[in-house]
């Protein structure tokens, strides 16, 4: 599917695909035919799905025929940790954009109704391309921030008295489970502020000299993309040392039920072994054949694990 926007009173609206007034063209899920029919009207090779997935720079920030290509991961699916991360690819062609995408992010719809809706100073392409960038890295910033409110409830969980609780109730996946989900959102929206700042490192210099204001605003989104990919990388740090934590309190919970076997073994091996003793069959044990023999015997077993238990109750190892 296309869909052409034209400029009205600075604002966007949705036009036919062919009109001459034409300043972003948007494809969503393209088919072959789509393509062919834009690449004969614009003179340009526009990139295919299996073109964008490719990771070297070189194949994802480009000029050529006249254009300037940029493909970035952007988040999609961003309301719940299973984040999915697309490429999209942004072209620059005689001031009009084109985007080519396979994915719906909410940066892009919210951008559409603001665009249609308010004046947003829309004069090219170039104005338009930044408005989506600005919305893409809100966007990323939103998502940072309530995935940060929730790392801190994670962290209040496992050091506070419901992490105590949840240990002593043996409830050690669910933890786990949601600090790898929040590891992993992490990881892609720092994947994500890599592109887009290798994206608007490319796209500076195509901005001419007089472009003053779509510089400045350039350089604002620089900075703010820069300050989000540390304060993902800080996030990434808090959830490792989050699941090294859990982990220690798990094997922490480990050994003590370890330590309990094992002091148990020990408490019960003298009366054992006082069982065993008198349990041998020789005929010449004078204990057999006396009356106290058996009441001796209990009362060996007994104090030979009362011992033992007293001794590791004082020094503190139950």
């Amino acid at each position: 599917m296309i869909r052409a926007y034209e400029l009205f009173s600075q604002r966007l609206r949705v036009v036919a695909t062919d009109s001459s007034n034409v300043i972003w063209w948007d494809l969503i899920d393209p088919d072959r035919e789509e393509e062919t029919g834009l690449e004969g009207r614009l003179g340009l090779e526009l990139p295919t799905r299996d073109e964008m997935q490719e990771i070297e720079i070189s194949s994802r920030l480009y000029s050529e025929d006249g254009g300037h290509f940029m493909t970035a991961l952007i988040p999609s699916y961003t309301d719940g940790d299973d984040v999915v991360i697309q490429p999209i690819t942004f072209i620059l062609c005689d001031h009009r954009l084109i985007t080519i995408r396979y994915i719906e992010p909410r940066a892009f719809t919210t951008f559409l109704q603001r665009a249609e809706k308010t004046s947003l100073d829309l004069i090219s392409g170039e104005t338009v391309l930044l408005g989506l960038l600005e919305a893409i890295v809100g966007r990323s910033a939103d998502i940072l921030e309530h995935a940060g409110r929730e790392i801190d409830i994670i962290s209040r969980s496992v050091f506070g008295q419901k992490g105590a609780d949840s240990r002593r109730d043996g409830n050690y996946k669910a933890t786990l489970e949601e600090i790898g989900r929040k590891g992993d959102l992490a990881s892609n929206i720092r994947d994500s502020l890599a592109t887009l700042e290798r994206v608007l490192a490319f796209l500076g210099p195509k901005l001419t000299a007089s472009d003053k204001g779509l510089r400045d605003r350039l350089k604002a989104l620089v900075s703010d993309a820069r300050s989000l990919s540390d304060h993902a990388g800080f996030m990434a740090q808090k959830i490792t040392f989050l699941l090294d934590a859990t982990l220690g309190l798990i094997n922490i919970e480990q050994n003590a039920i370890i330590k309990i076997f094992s002091v148990a073994a020990v408490v019960f091996l003298p009366p054992t072994l006082v069982a065993s003793i008198y349990g041998m069959n020789f005929e010449l044990m004078p204990e057999l054949r006396w009356a106290f023999g058996y009441p001796l015997a209990i009362g060996l077993m007994i104090l030979s694990a009362v011992l033992p238990y007293y001794f590791f109750k004082r020094r503190g190892w139950l």
